[in-house]
C-alpha cells in the first residue's frame, strides 16, 4: 500500500501545527527521524553515492572513472570508424578490440566531446590533450571512491517537500538518477522530505528488495553497498561472465559434439596448431572424449564458482598443455549471429589462454 499521502497530509497538520503554536521563544520543531531525511544526514549522502554517474562504465573507450563521454560519440579503432549511441554499443567496440590478440588496439576520440562529472556537471572537451589533463584529477583503478555501484533504484520515485521557513509544500516525482541526485543535492536545512513508500532498490544480482521506510533504506545501503566487485579498472573484458553459472557452461559444453581449439597459448606460445583434426566432447557426468586420427583419450572436467570467478579444472593423460585449472572468460553464443559458431574462452593470468569453438553448435 502507497503511503506518499498520508505522509503529505501529515507534512500539512504539521506545518499548520507549526504555524498556529509558534511562539518567539520556540528554537526547533523536529519530526521523528524515521519519517524524514534531513539535508546533509548520512542517508542524504548515500543516496547521493548511489545516484552519482557511473565513471567506469565507458572505460573501454577512455580510462577514467570520474567521469564518462557523453554519448553519442564517434571513434575511430583499427581503422574501422563506429559510432556509439547507447551503452549497449560498446558491445560492438569490444568485438573489434577483441578480433585479433597480436594487434596493437588503439582508440582514436573525435574531438569535441562533452564529459559528464559524478555530480552531472558537464565539460565540453576538444582535444585528447584537455581530456587526458581532466583525467589526472581522477582516481586510479581499483581505488576506493564514493560511487557505490552494487545498488540502483528503481525509478519512479516520489518525494514530498515541507519547507519551515516559507510553509511551502511540493511533490516530485524522479525518473532517473540524475535528477534524484541534485534534488538531494538541493535539500535546504529547512526542508522535511518524505518519500511515497515503498520503493525499490535493485541489486548487482538482479535482486530487488522493497524499501517500507527510510531506516529500511539506509540499512539496505549498509548492507550491499561493498556487495560487488564494481569493476573500476581498465580491463574492459573482465566483467564478460557476470551473469555466468556453472550448469551454463555445462549446459553449453555438453549439448554440442565434436569442439575444437580455436587457440591455445601457454607461456607466450601459440600451440593451437598442435591440437589441429583434434576434436573434444564433454559430458554430464563431467568426463570427456578427445579423439583424433582413430585415437581416443578418456579424461575429466570439473567446475567450480560463479560470474567471473567460474573455473574449470581440465584432466586428460599427455594432454599437459590443457591440464590446469582455468578461469572462465566468456561464453559467446550470440543469437544474433548467423551461424551456429559457439565459442568458451578460458584464460590463466594475463597470458595464457584457451579457447573452444563449435561451428555445428544447434
Amino acid at each position: 500500500m502507497k503511503t506518499f499521502k498520508p505522509f503529505l497530509f501529515a507534512l500539512i497538520g504539521l506545518s499548520l501545527t507549526m504555524i498556529s503554536c509558534r511562539t518567539e521563544d520556540d528554537l526547533s520543531i523536529d519530526p521523528p527521524a524515521e519519517s524524514t531525511l534531513e539535508a546533509n544526514s548520512v542517508l542524504a549522502s548515500q543516496i547521493q553515492n548511489v545516484t552519482m554517474n557511473d565513471g567506469s562504465v565507458d572505460n573501454i573507450v577512455y580510462n577514467a572513472n570520474c567521469f564518462t563521454i557523453q554519448l553519442p560519440i564517434t571513434v575511430t579503432i583499427n581503422g574501422v570508424e563506429l559510432t556509439i549511441t547507447e551503452v549497449n554499443d560498446y558491445d560492438a567496440l569490444e568485438d573489434i578490440l577483441d578480433e585479433f590478440d597480436d594487434d596493437d588496439d588503439h582508440i582514436d576520440i573525435d574531438f569535441p566531446v562533452t564529459i559528464i562529472l559524478a555530480d552531472y556537471t558537464e565539460i565540453e572537451v576538444n582535444s585528447l590533450d584537455q581530456l587526458d589533463d581532466l583525467a589526472d584529477d581522477c582516481n586510479d583503478e581499483n581505488e576506493i571512491d564514493d560511487d557505490i555501484e552494487c545498488l540502483d533504484f528503481v525509478y519512479p520515485i516520489t518525494a514530498s517537500v515541507f519547507n519551515t521557513n516559507n510553509e511551502v509544500i511540493a511533490a516530485y516525482t524522479f525518473t532517473n538518477d540524475n535528477n534524484f541526485y541534485e534534488f538531494i543535492d538541493d535539500i535546504d536545512e529547512d526542508d522535511l522530505v518524505g518519500f511515497e513508500f515503498p520503493l525499490s532498490i535493485v541489486l548487482s544480482d538482479g535482486v530487488v528488495i522493497d524499501i517500507n521506510n527510510l531506516n529500511e533504506l539506509e540499512q539496505a545501503i549498509d548492507d550491499y553497498e561493498d556487495d560487488c566487485d564494481e569493476d573500476d579498472d581498465y580491463d574492459y573484458g573482465d566483467d564478460d561472465c557476470n551473469n555466468c553459472t556453472p550448469n551454463q557452461l555445462e549446459a553449453v559444453l555438453t549439448a554440442c559434439s565434436d569442439w575444437h581449439i580455436e587457440e591455445l597459448e601457454r607461456n607466450d606460445n601459440d600451440l593451437e596448431d598442435n591440437y589441429t583434426g583434434y576434436f573434444f566432447n564433454f559430458f554430464a557426468d563431467n568426463t570427456l572424449t578427445v579423439t583424433w586420427d582413430g585415437n581416443t583419450e578418456n579424461g575429466t572436467w570439473t567446475t567450480s564458482g560463479t560470474g567471473n570467478n567460474i573455473t574449470v579444472t581440465f584432466d586428460i593423460p599427455g594432454f599437459e598443455n590443457i591440464n590446469a585449472t582455468w578461469y572462465l572468460d566468456e561464453i559467446d553464443n550470440d543469437d544474433d549471429d548467423d551461424d551456429n559458431d559457439v565459442e568458451v574462452s578460458f584464460e590463466i593470468g594475463d597470458d595464457d589462454e584457451l579457447e573452444f569453438q563449435n561451428n555445428n553448435c544447434n
